[in-house]
């Protein structure tokens, strides 16, 4: 399957409430899978073409692991995250590249600052310029240059789409979402992005999540589940859910892009059409509830301004 390149036909998924009143609308598309593939729900238009921005990275860093990366839990969890530049995600980042000998000036992303308000603001007060491994993807790209070097590939032009690393996290893409690539474009951090849609990527999600102890897959869903506060940060909503969710694979992206996938393969995948994050954790919420997640779990995730409109309440 090729998804198709169009506009796409989104709808009302959320309402922002003032005094009773509906003072603003966020427009999105959801799809909620059953470990069998099948849909359990859906709203919007979950097959058409869009980016999945930062939530690709649990699918790169499957690839990398099947390529023949072996770090430690906390080592996929940091190739898979966005994170927010605390310390001890870029003391993770750091751990990576120090493992195979590289330094922080051979990350092909970007110097930026820390992700996090609280950590760039403070990084700011110390005087401290903008760096690659306060980046937030900085922890992928360490992990691809391991890669690389594993394999004796070229560094220099890792991020070329025409390069084997990238050439193989296609096709891993292009297999754990059941679709061909219709598009590539390149992400922020200057990395290949591959164009997919929404039940491409819930499927993808699913099989990170159910795969079998031992496989590369499961090294990744591993790294995720036990350092939540690496994937994201200690002020994230998405680290937080994953620690009220047992067993929870979750990862967020820029332009509001989510997946999320329970240890039986129910997985999620959502986009919320103004790119804007203040609906996504509520769309987040009820299509977790449509996937058996218990109300006493999800209700910390509740905003009492923000109220899901009839094509995605329950």
């Amino acid at each position: 399957m090729i998804p198709q390149e169009r506009e796409p036909r989104h709808v009302p998924l959320v309402h922002l409430l003032r005094e009773g009143m509906v003072e603003g609308v966020h427009h999105g598309s959801v799809v909620v899978l059953s470990p069998d593939g099948s849909t359990l729900f859906e709203a919007g238009d979950p097959d058409v073409a869009m980016y999945p921005r930062s939530t690709a990275k649990p699918l790169q860093a499957a690839a990398m692991a099947r390529l023949g990366l072996r770090l430690g839990p906390s080592g996929f969890a940091i190739a898979a995250a966005s994170h927010s530049g605390e310390p001890r995600h870029l003391e993770a980042a750091a751990a990576v590249l120090a493992s195979r000998g590289f330094a922080e000036t051979d990350l092909g992303n970007p110097a930026d600052l820390p992700y996090d308000p609280i950590e760039r603001d403070a990084w700011i007060a110390g005087g401290r310029q903008a760096a690659r491994l306060a980046h937030n993807c900085s922890g992928k790209h360490a992990a691809m240059l391991a890669v690389c070097q594993e394999q004796r590939w070229d560094i220099d032009s890792y991020l070329d789409p025409a390069h084997p690393l990238q050439r193989a996290i296609r096709e891993t893409v292009e297999e754990l979402t059941g679709q061909t690539v219709p598009r590539v474009a390149t992400d922020g951090c200057g990395a290949p992005l591959f164009a997919l849609s929404l039940r491409g990527l819930a499927r993808a999600a699913s099989q990170i999540a159910t795969a079998p102890e031992g496989s590369p897959e499961s090294l990744v869903a591993t790294g995720i589940r036990r350092h939540p506060d690496l994937v994201a940060g200690s002020r994230r909503d998405v680290t937080r859910l994953m620690r009220a969710v047992p067993g929870l694979i979750a990862k967020d992206g820029f332009e509001a892009v989510q997946l999320a996938a329970l240890p039986n393969g129910t997985a999620v995948a959502l986009k919320i059409a103004d790119g804007g994050d203040r609906a996504r954790p509520a769309v987040l919420a009820a299509a977790l509830a449509r996937a058996g997640v218990g109300p006493e779990l999800l209700a910390p995730f509740s905003n009492p301004a923000l109220r899901v409109t009839d094509a995605l309440a329950a």
